[in-house]
């Protein structure tokens, strides 16, 4: 790459990063995790726009600290090469004068990047990336980087994130503030928490766009896919079904892959570029954990705004995915799990793990108006206090809030919102 374009190129960044830091973003717990005095590079991953790189920079304002600052989405820089990067670094000394930390946004786009942050590191040099595709988690990472990073994953807006975007108070006490509140969250149920669709006003193109970035580019290309278009489909089946108990005898047949390895391959790489969610059946035997995950898409919006959706709204499945990614939020920043329990009678949405000791049992249902369906979700969360000793037990609704007794355990009742907006601890 040319020395002249690439100095261009970083100055007009330098201008980029001056207004990025100068702009007020929405703040998000995860920045928490940041740790700008390691010696480890600070990895953020995630989905695509899931809001990455503005974490990172309301990290950096925080620190007070210099940075060099490059972007790598800059279609100027798409030519870069690895042989390019020390030049490059050689013209961020030029235009940012000495620094000890380096923010290098989306670098995964250039091919060995792993050496030359591997190179920095040794040399002392902070290090704050982000990176979006499965690249970014595979083995090539760890075998390169070996304990030379701390990754922070970060999911698309928790609902008191999407409230805080709009200023819209979380205040819940009384009755205008819950009627209030739970109509951004009838928004949210339906719309998701991708920061930017939240003033798109062509949300289906918008997500339309995005996942087929993230199939195209992060996946077929990075995994050279040899059965594209079924590959596709399949990913469309998972969206519309989700969430679903994972078969890979029956995704094989249906979508005419060689084999079952092929689906779970196929499977594994949406979970790697974040576009799926999978968690394992709760069992105290290895054997049952590694077999029948169960999917869920990592926003809701990708549930039904795509082309030839027909997830419909089934506000019980969405309820469910949107408890699933806050568990997640919450749980794997704590070294807790969260799996799903299924018995011949009866079955838990979620169990929270700590090692073999489940903290935590959560049901989720829309709607338990009726007695039937009450009776089968407290059936389920008795059936895992039972199972597994845990009495921390939770039912999550649509709007109800009380506390019941039931074969001698107590359960709390909380309105979705409610508890999406609180953020209390799990135990």
């Amino acid at each position: 790459m040319e020395r002249q374009v690439l100095e261009l190129v970083l100055r007009d960044q330098k201008q980029e990063f001056a207004d990025l830091l100068g702009m007020e973003w929405c703040h998000r717990p995860e920045e928490t995790l940041i740790d700008l005095t390691s010696r480890l590079a600070q990895v953020v991953i995630g989905v695509r726009r899931s809001g990455k790189s503005t974490l990172c920079i309301n990290a950096i304002k925080d620190s007070g600290k210099a940075f060099g600052y490059v972007n790598f989405e800059d279609e100027r820089l798409s030519a870069m090469e690895s042989a390019d990067l020390n030049m490059m670094l050689e013209c961020l000394y030029q235009i940012y004068g000495s620094f000890e930390n380096i923010f290098l946004d989306e670098i995964q786009n250039v091919e060995g990047w792993q050496h030359f942050v591997n190179r920095l590191l040794r040399s002392g040099m902070h290090v704050l990336m982000t990176g979006s595709n499965a690249k970014l988690l595979s083995s090539e990472l760890s075998t390169h980087m070996t304990g030379r990073y701390m990754a922070i994953e970060l999911y698309p807006f928790s609902f008191a994130e999407y409230c805080e975007a709009q200023q819209i108070p979380l205040a819940h006490g009384t009755t205008k503030e819950k009627g209030l509140l739970r109509k951004v969250f009838d928004d949210y149920i339906h719309d998701g928490g991708f920061p930017e669709l939240i003033n798109e006003r062509r949300k289906e193109a918008y997500v339309q766009e995005l996942i087929s970035g993230i199939l195209t580019n992060d996946i077929e290309k990075r995994y050279k896919i040899a059965y594209k278009d079924a590959f596709e489909r399949m990913s469309q089946h998972l969206m519309n079904i989700s969430p679903s108990k994972l078969n890979y005898a029956d995704l094989s047949s249906l979508f005419g892959f060689r084999s079952r390895h092929t689906a779970e391959n196929y499977v594994g790489y949406l979970e790697k570029a974040y576009l799926m969610c999978l968690i394992p059946r709760f069992s105290y035997k290895s054997q049952i954990r590694v077999h029948g995950s169960k999917a869920y898409t990592v926003d809701v919006s990708l549930m039904n705004m795509r082309r030839d959706a027909f997830a419909g709204e089934n506000l019980g499945w969405r309820m469910e995915t949107l408890v699933l990614i806050e568990l997640l939020r919450r749980c794997r920043p704590e070294g807790l799990d969260v799996a799903y329990l299924e018995e011949r009678s009866s079955e838990c949405d979620f169990l929270v793990c700590r090692g073999r000791e489940v903290i935590s049992a959560v049901q989720v249902s829309y709607d338990i108006s009726k007695e039937r369906t009450l009776k089968r979700e407290i059936k389920g969360l008795v059936t895992a206090a039972e199972k597994t000793g845990c009495r921390n037990l939770l039912l999550i609704t649509d709007f109800e809030e009380r506390v019941i007794d039931d074969s001698g355990f107590s359960i709390r009742i909380v309105p979705a919102y409610a508890w999406l907006s609180d953020r209390e601890p799990l135990v």
